[in-house]
């Protein structure tokens, strides 16, 4: 069997986890690969909202299995806050021994160091992600499978501390008291030795043997990847679907289908370029009907219009067979919405995604807008405004639209 694979094209906050809910129903397993709980995933089902943050997408449906890989770094204070949600998770939820521990003292190394750069902050979460995969590269990481034995991971921790006195003193962050830390860390390991395992294992199994339908997820989007996103302003983990492989144990064979989800508008959190943001009116309307605050953080996100080149880029680097077109119904009522198709650099005209986007201006077509597209769920229910903007994003990004989402709702939504 392949797996399938759910990616964000834009810069995070696609929707990834109404599709994967809305689609975990036909799989066994649902698989997390990287990122952290900085990520996050809201879900409504009829009426009732979900903030999934480290736990897969495919918890609400009942008969999958759902992984967390060993490219995810997982704090274990905010997964077992997160489970508290959810009853009979034994059997069900999987965590990798081999994923990074992302501990209290990875979120004061975050927050003190984005204070120290002032006005060149990165706009981190200041959940300890950076710090985290910093230690796992530094090879001097904790994995999860280190929580069985907390007297040891204990000692681990001070000796680190200890190795990082001078550091952890420009920082201003005290050593831990041992004696506390170990209470901490046992209590972690009570809650989640159940769920710690060799995922991986169990991941080629359902693929090569149990014939098991098996769903990837990621976190945040292709524009942050930390190799393919707009560097530095990106998060540090690979969020494209060759991530996929490295975060879960499986190779690129392994890979069947792979859906990229975008907004039918931009939204970006935090710093950096963000070519087709509009600090006018139509933005601020775009935020306001779009309810675009963080899932995890609570902050309001920038906003702006369909960036085609971007996507255009993303869907080539993800491999993308289809797009899901996210929130579409918040587009409503505008006079006229806009794509951007090309952008201006050093004064001419150019139709792929430079290196650097800090000096690159967008360049749009105006479609007339519409209204009465929220909660359709067939294409002939949409307006012909609305079909005619769709066909326009499918031509410019060489990727069909196999996927329209038309408000929060899990059922509210066209499948193509």
């Amino acid at each position: 069997m392949k797996a399938d694979l759910i990616v964000g094209i834009q810069w995070g906050d696609e929707g990834k986890g109404k599709i994967v809910d809305r689609l975990a129903k036909e799989y066994d397993m649902v698989c997390r690969s990287q990122g952290g709980h900085n990520a996050g995933h809201t879900i409504w089902v009829d009426g009732v909202k979900f903030a999934l943050h480290l736990i897969p997408s495919g918890v609400l449906n009942p008969k999958a299995i759902n992984v967390v890989g060993n490219g995810v770094v997982l704090s274990p204070e905010s997964i077992i806050k997160e489970m508290t949600q959810f009853e009979g998770l034994e059997g069900r939820l999987f965590i990798s021994d081999k994923a990074h521990l992302n501990l209290k003292y990875h979120s004061l190394i975050d927050q003190a160091r984005e204070k120290l750069k002032g006005d060149k902050a990165i706009g981190t979460t200041g959940k300890g992600i950076g710090p985290a995969y910093s230690d796992k590269i530094n090879r001097v990481g904790m994995r999860v499978g280190e929580l069985l034995d907390p007297v040891k991971l204990c000692a681990s921790i001070m000796e680190y501390f200890a190795q990082n006195r001078e550091i952890f003193d420009v920082l201003a962050i005290e050593t831990p008291n041992a004696a506390e830390l170990l209470v901490e860390l046992e209590g972690y390991k009570e809650k989640l030795a159940p769920f710690i395992t060799d995922t991986t294992q169990m991941v080629w199994r359902a693929l090569d043997s149990e014939n098991k339908r098996v769903l990837l997820e990621g976190a945040q989007g292709t524009m942050l990847d930390i190799d393919h996103g707009t560097y530095p302003y990106v998060t540090s983990s690979s969020t494209v679907s060759a991530g996929a492989c490295t975060g879960l144990g499986i190779n690129p064979k392994d890979i069947g289908k792979v859906t990229g989800i975008v907004k039918a508008y931009c939204t970006r959190v935090g710093n950096g370029p963000f070519p087709s943001e509009d600090l006018g009116e139509d933005g601020a309307r775009l935020g306001k009907q779009g309810h675009e605050f963080g899932t995890t953080t609570g902050r309001a996100r920038r906003c702006g219009w369909f960036d085609a080149i971007a996507t255009k880029y993303a869907s080539r680097l993800n491999g993308c067979d289809e797009l899901a077109l996210m929130k579409l119904d918040v587009l409503d009522g505008f006079a006229e919405v806009k794509v951007c198709v090309a952008y201006e650099l050093d004064g001419k005209e150019i139709d792929y995604l430079p290196s650097n986007l800090e000096d690159v201006k967008p360049i749009y077509k105006s479609f007339p807008g519409w209204t009465n597209s929220v909660g359709a769920r067939s294409l002939e229910e949409l307006p012909q405004a609305a079909r005619d903007y769709i066909k326009t994003i499918e031509e410019i990004t060489k990727t069909k639209v196999g996927i329209i989402s038309t408000s929060p709702e899990r059922e509210d939504t066209i499948i193509l």
